[in-house]
């Protein structure tokens, strides 16, 4: 029997990952030395993974959920300590709506089974779906109503993704050995995942 509502434990750990979500959005700006050739190195993606796979699918898409209304609100907590209803219209806004979604499948794939394995294929579906999702809203924002450069194309735009693309490997695997180690440690023995088994 699914558990219908969340305990204050709960929306505590999702809470805490809102919160995790916006510091890794802006973490060049406790840690500057992250920024390397100019590309800053953001870790949103990174905790929006996590969400998924440490606290499931629901709580997970929820946190995200909520980071992405906090931010729309007005609280500056998209990278650049942006924030607002206007994001909403930026080519890069596709990647936040895409956390949602990624949670949730990372989220599902490990919950029947907490294998390592299991946390590797759902950390990289989650960031093929970070990538498939916000590169398609970027391209669609440049052509439908941002000024887009004079040579932009589908490929272009793709071809953009290639810089980030190796960083965001490492750090969605890494997302996968934090998480499953989290599981096999001290998150197995919580009160956390002990309500959510025996819910």
């Amino acid at each position: 029997m699914k558990k219908n509502r969340w305990s204050t434990l709960d929306l505590t750990m999702g809470s805490l990952f809102v919160a995790l979500t916006a510091i890794g959005a802006n973490i060049t700006s406790i840690a500057p030395f992250l920024v390397i050739g100019g590309v800053p190195i953001t870790l949103q993606t990174f905790f929006a993974i996590l969400a998924g796979i440490v606290l499931g699918s629901r709580l997970g898409a929820f946190s995200m959920f909520v980071y992405m209304l906090l931010g729309l609100a007005g609280a500056p907590i998209f990278a650049q300590f942006k924030g607002g209803a206007g994001i909403i219209m930026a080519p890069t806004f596709g990647f936040i709506v895409s956390f949602i979604i990624l949670a949730f499948v990372a989220g599902k794939i490990v919950e029947t089974k907490r294998t390592f394995p299991r946390y590797i294929i759902a950390s990289i579906t989650g960031l093929i779906i970070n990538y498939v999702i916000g590169t398609n809203w970027m391209y669609a924002a440049y052509q439908l109503w941002f000024e887009a450069p004079g040579d932009l194309s589908y490929q272009v735009v793709w071809g953009w993704m290639m810089v980030p693309l190796p960083k965001d490997i490492v750090l969605a695997v890494a997302a996968a050995v934090v998480g499953y180690n989290l599981e096999k440690g001290a998150l197995s023995r919580s009160q956390f995942r002990r309500q959510n088994n025996a819910a």
